[in-house]
């Protein structure tokens, strides 16, 4: 399974990956993230589901933009890396489906191109299809999601600043991983800052972010124990 996370702010873009690889009872470490940047041009891709689907059609994608294909605007680069994941499925889907395998990519693909007038938020699916994330959505998890949002539904909105976001985004991924052992450290986090058209990439080990964690647990116990109790003494006196 995968935790890949993307937030849209105002003020830029922030994304977190995990980089464990499940087959059967063996694990490895591989990224999760592709990042493509130069001069007017930064995005990253973020996937979900089958490695192999995920690597070829990367492959083809990049392949692309070597040949010289260039992209001005964010959809289009979307769209492109929409063909190739079909590209994909018209020469894979059945070998897979007839060995047990589920035709399965998603995608959280982010950045701005020369001719966008602000950055931009994708979510692709398996289909080729996307929907754009905007005010209303401005967050997407792809992979294994059920205990990361509770807390992205309570503090992230467009206002939300960037390093809020990383610590909010950080517990997110950080609920998922001690609830499920198929996400797990290292992380792989990007962030894009609005017109800058640079993305950073930053790796952290567990050891890197165990005392972010642990205080975290801290002050839940703490602030637990100081909720109002009134509301329970109505149970113990029926």
């Amino acid at each position: 399974m995968t935790y890949c996370l993307g937030i849209k702010l105002k003020d830029g873009l922030v994304g977190i990956a995990d980089t464990r690889i499940s087959a059967g009872t063996s694990t490895t470490v591989k990224k999760k993230v592709l990042v493509l940047q130069d001069g007017k041009a930064s995005l990253f891709i973020m996937t979900s589901g089958l490695r192999s689907v995920r690597d070829k059609a990367v492959h083809y994608f990049q392949e692309l933009i070597s040949n010289g294909i260039v992209y001005d605007k964010m959809y289009k680069a979307v769209n492109a890396f929409g063909e190739q994941i079909k590209r994909v499925g018209y020469e894979d889907k059945e070998a897979l489906l007839a060995s047990g395998y589920k035709f399965n990519l998603n995608a959280i693909v982010g950045g701005q191109l020369q001719n966008d007038t602000e950055h931009k938020l994708f979510l692709l699916y398996t289909e080729g299809n996307w929907v754009e994330l905007d005010e209303g959505s401005p967050f997407a998890i792809i992979g294994n999601s059920g205990q990361g949002k509770g807390i992205l539904n309570r503090i992230i909105h467009p206002g939300t600043t960037m390093r809020q976001a990383l610590k909010a985004g950080y517990l997110s991924f950080d609920s998922v991983r001690v609830s499920s052992n198929d996400v797990e450290f290292p992380i792989d986090i990007v962030t894009y800052l609005k017109n800058s058209f640079h993305i950073t990439e930053t790796r952290f080990q567990q050891q890197e972010l165990q005392q972010v964690s642990s205080e975290w647990n801290e002050k839940l116990k703490h602030y637990l124990d100081e909720m109002p109790e009134d509301w329970i003494e109505k149970i113990y006196h029926q």
